[in-house]
């Protein structure tokens, strides 16, 4: 038997959900937070069906861990050390079904069984589409990235390749295989995976701190490439109010990256690839590199009026644009 939300109720709805938080977790309006002696990060993302997900690339269980993923990668990239809970506000048709909404909880737990923290609470109503909105807590560590720490001179990186998810998401929606060309099959099942199951990037955080040079201070500006790479860099010169100049010959493309316009253009700007770009003294940028072997350098960072330029001097034009959330 197929059920809905709708003729389950809210009641019955939340006593179903009661079994992903614990116990009493939401039998009051409010949830108690005790690490009030920490400095904590705080985030919140939408997801809206048709724009962030779709059920036709991504099964509820993949949404769920998506919609958690999503929401650490902005915390890892400001410098969280610890996630610590998430609340979910969930907006649904009455006649969706709650083989779905059980479906995206479980995933949302998967995820955080991996990554850290719990659900303690949230919303739900209906709605003509499904929207799922997270906040996510979590503490400070030893490094606070901001967009707006960068200066001249620093070196300009990213922690892994970009593109991926965008070609995954093309494989799975694309009609026309010519389009995409030959394109490997560990690849595909890569970038498959990449557009599903993103992953936040803590390891790349934890790598740039325990690498960094003891003499140097901690200032280092950073962010996360969920927008598209370009928007990223974009972002820090913006915030930082400098120029960044990119080696097209170091752009970040994955392992057996087909060549071609259309696939730098995924590169710079397919977006949801949550990888961190960061704006590093030398030293450190080379200690990273060291020890971090999926990043690399793509550029500098210089004085001017906040552009993004290629090493001879053009502007970066694309084909197709970072993610638009309007």
């Amino acid at each position: 038997m197929i059920e809905t939300i709708a003729e389950l109720g809210e009641i019955e709805v939340l006593n179903r959900l009661k079994e992903f938080m614990d116990n009493g977790q939401i039998d009051d309006d409010t949830a108690l937070i005790k690490e009030s002696n920490k400095k904590l990060l705080i985030n919140t993302d939408l997801l809206v069906e048709d724009v962030h997900f779709s059920s036709q690339t991504s099964s509820p269980e993949d949404i769920g861990w998506k919609a958690i993923t999503t929401n650490l990668s902005d915390l890892a990239a400001s410098g969280a050390h610890q996630f610590l809970y998430i609340t979910v506000g969930l907006v649904a048709p009455p006649s969706t079904q709650w083989k779905w909404v059980e479906g995206v909880y479980k995933g949302m737990t998967v995820a955080l069984q991996k990554f850290g923290g719990k659900i303690i609470g949230g919303d739900c109503s209906k709605g003509e589409q499904k929207i799922i909105s997270i906040t996510a807590i979590g503490t400070l560590g030893i490094l606070r990235l901001h967009r707006s720490f960068a200066l001249p001179g620093d070196y300009l990186l990213t922690s892994g390749p970009h593109g991926l998810s965008k070609l995954g998401l093309e494989l799975l929606t694309s009609k026309d295989d010519k389009k995409l060309g030959k394109v490997q099959s560990s690849l595909k099942m890569q970038a498959i995976n990449a557009h599903q199951r993103p992953n936040p990037p803590i390891k790349a955080l934890k790598k740039l701190e325990e690498c960094k040079p003891i003499h140097l201070p901690w200032r280092a500006a950073g962010t996360d490439s969920s927008d598209g790479l370009i928007e990223a860099i974009k972002g820090i010169c913006t915030s930082s109010r400098c120029q960044a100049i990119i080696d097209p010959l170091s752009l970040p493309r994955p392992f057996e990256w087909p060549k071609g316009d259309q696939w730098d253009n995924w590169c710079l700007a397919g977006g949801e690839d949550y990888q961190l770009v960061v704006s590093l003294p030398e030293e450190w940028a080379n200690a990273w590199l060291k020890t971090m072997p999926s990043a690399k350098k793509i550029g500098k960072i210089r004085k001017g009026n906040p552009q993004v330029y290629w090493e001879n001097g053009k502007a970066i034009k694309l084909s197709c644009q970072g993610f638009k959330h309007y």
